[in-house]
């Protein structure tokens, strides 16, 4: 384990399903043994949830679940919708410690479509349908909510949130508009970064105007990073350089900074 005098770190946004099975339990040994306190793992679908489920029995305090559905990909039938709805309402009156998510719209799917030739026809209505179905759960459930909203989808996702009374929402990866930034900021909702920080201008800028007491860190592993880390696989301990490059950023102490992002993260999740 490290050292007292070494610093602590969460991944607030991991998919830790998506590690070869035979590789989550040494990633996770790994991440705790070189400084990641926890691990919010997030879910693609309800085959997905279920394995989070399960790790989150495992490591215990470690492993922090979240259950949804990611937007990035077909939408299922209403009966493994329901299936997934109603398993989360199980988990929530056994009395578990989860989040929502991930879930959003599908941005990178829908500009894809757009930009193909010839120009391929995209329906979001489902996407924005099911985004208010979690929304208005996590808000019945009174449990935080992980976002996967980037650009113009942060305003819809806004005004979801605003409509049923949600302020405990993440932001993850995010990009977008000065305006949405602010609008963000002003209500509360926290965003986290990743380790593109350190090569990436718009979420070094993202850095700079986002409150700190509203930031956390996370890797989205097992996606892979460009720059400094090109080639390398990514890892729940890189979170540690995303909050070395947001102390540099706001000229603050590295070790004040990381404490504070623990200190957020640990309240916005309820880890103690």
């Amino acid at each position: 384990m490290p050292k007292a005098m070494e610093q602590f770190y969460i991944d607030s946004h991991v998919h830790v399903d998506l590690y070869d099975e035979q590789e989550r339990d040494k990633l996770l040994m790994n991440a705790f043994a070189e400084g990641v306190a926890a691990v919010v793992a997030v879910s693609m679908h309800r085959p997905s949830a279920l394995v989070n489920h399960e790790l989150a029995i495992r490591y215990k305090g470690r492993v922090h679940p979240a259950y949804g559905f990611h937007p990035e990909q077909s939408i299922p039938d209403e009966d493994e919708l329901g299936k997934l709805f109603a398993w989360i309402r199980l988990c929530h009156e056994a009395g578990e410690a989860f989040a929502i998510g991930e879930v959003g719209l599908p941005y990178y799917m829908r500009i894809e479509a757009e930009e193909a030739e010839p120009k391929v026809p995209f329906d979001e209505k489902p996407y924005l349908v099911l985004l208010e179905r979690f929304i208005a759960l996590a808000a019945e459930l009174d449990r935080p909510i992980i976002l996967h909203a980037v650009y113009e989808d942060a305003n819809k996702a806004c005004d979801m949130l605003e409509k049923h009374g949600v302020h405990k929402a993440h932001f993850h990866w995010f990009k977008g508009s000065a305006d949405v930034i602010a609008r963000m900021a002003a209500s509360g909702y926290m965003v986290s970064i990743t380790p593109d920080v350190a090569y990436e201008e718009e979420i070094r800028q993202l850095v700079e105007r986002y409150p700190l007491e509203q930031l956390m860190v996370e890797t989205d592993g097992p996606w892979p990073f460009e720059g400094p880390y090109a080639g390398q696989p990514t890892r729940p301990a890189m979170a540690a350089d995303a909050a070395r490059h947001i102390a540099d950023i706001k000229q603050l102490p590295a070790a004040s900074v990381a404490e504070r992002l623990l200190a957020n993260t640990r309240r916005f999740y309820g880890i103690s």
